[in-house]
């Protein structure tokens, strides 16, 4: 009677034979940090060749307010008392950073989670969700760059967006030139600024709990911290991340756990009804800040319409170069 026998190389495991920079390419490219704790648990090999990736993104799953107790109020309306505050001047209260932990890592923070991983280059941590809460259907996005302080920020934000009709067009030429006239009357430059003074708090926050992963991970050349939702991100280049290793950044106040915000120079452009032919898309009381420091340092960013419209992607791209042509606002903003 003939019996298949198992072939010899059947047995052979042939991950083992693969040489160690190869298996540790393999891991880089996998970059989800739970993937790779996993791999970590499988052999001493795996969990060598694991910590050595260079590319990680960390996605948080839950967000817990700083007493460790799971947070019973939700965005919107942690967004909507912030800006109620930040019209008040109460800036110290406004958005007051969460504990971010990984529900899967026994609520570890991100900075513990990446704690034995030697070799980060390139790091991406995702929120679960903007801080930012608005009206249904509103828009506010901004994205800003660091170093130990703000560098710079953009910012864009609608009253409502919606698809195109078929005389949008029309409308938006008749409506435009009144309605631009009432703005500085009618309290909508004063919703401006109160979008400003939470997207750049948000933004402060954010910096602010970066400090110690910055100074952990001495490889690192390029961080991003953004949200599920893509309404605000925080890059920070290699130059920018080295500057802050030498120079930690200042907090707000001995209580606040956030960056202090230095004194800025703003461009605010503002359209009434904003039409996108190639999105398909209207945008009501279009909203476009750049924001730099009096006198700071501006590292990467250049003072042309690049760092606008490079910071909003497909349609909010369309929407910065067509609002960077319109009648511009200058501004300028205390340290807080």
């Amino acid at each position: 009677m003939y019996v298949d026998q198992p072939l010899e190389e059947d047995a052979i495991d042939h991950f083992d034979r693969l040489p160690d920079p190869i298996l540790v390419s393999i891991f880089n490219r996998l970059q989800d940090v739970k993937a790779l704790g996993r791999c970590c648990a499988v052999s001493k090999r795996f969990h060598s060749a694991a910590l050595q990736a260079e590319s990680i993104v960390v996605r948080v799953d839950c967000v817990i307010s700083g007493d460790s107790s799971p947070s019973t109020s939700s965005s919107s309306s942690s967004a909507s008392e912030a800006s109620t505050a930040a019209a008040r001047g109460a800036l110290h209260q406004i958005l007051l950073p969460k504990k971010v932990v990984l529900a899967e890592v026994s609520h570890h923070s991100p900075g513990e989670v990446l704690r034995n991983f030697r070799e980060i280059r390139s790091l991406k941590i995702v929120l679960p969700g903007g801080e930012l809460g608005f009206e249904d259907g509103a828009l506010l996005k901004w994205r800003a760059e660091f170093g130990s302080s703000l560098e710079g920020c953009a910012i864009l934000g609608a009253t409502s967006f919606r698809r195109c009709g078929a005389n949008s067009e029309a409308v938006a030429d008749e409506a435009g030139d009144e309605e631009e006239q009432r703005f500085c009357t009618n309290g909508g430059l004063k919703l401006r600024v109160v979008w400003t003074i939470t997207s750049l708090i948000a933004a402060s926050a954010r910096h602010f709990l970066l400090q110690q992963i910055v100074a952990d991970h001495p490889t690192l050349r390029d961080l991003e911290l953004t949200d599920v939702d893509g309404q605000g991100t925080l890059i920070m280049g290699r130059e920018q991340l080295e500057e802050l290793r030498r120079a930690p950044a200042e907090a707000a106040s001995a209580t606040a756990n956030r960056t202090q915000v230095p004194a800025l120079s703003m461009k605010l452009w503002y359209a009434p009804r904003l039409v996108l032919p190639m999105a398909g898309l209207v945008l009501e009381g279009a909203t476009l800040v750049a924001i730099r420091p009096i006198g700071g340092h501006v590292g990467r960013l250049d003072d042309g319409d690049g760092f606008l419209v490079g910071a909003f992607d497909g349609a909010f791209g369309e929407a910065a170069r067509a609002m960077v042509k319109r009648k511009t606002y200058l501004l300028e903003m205390n340290p807080f």
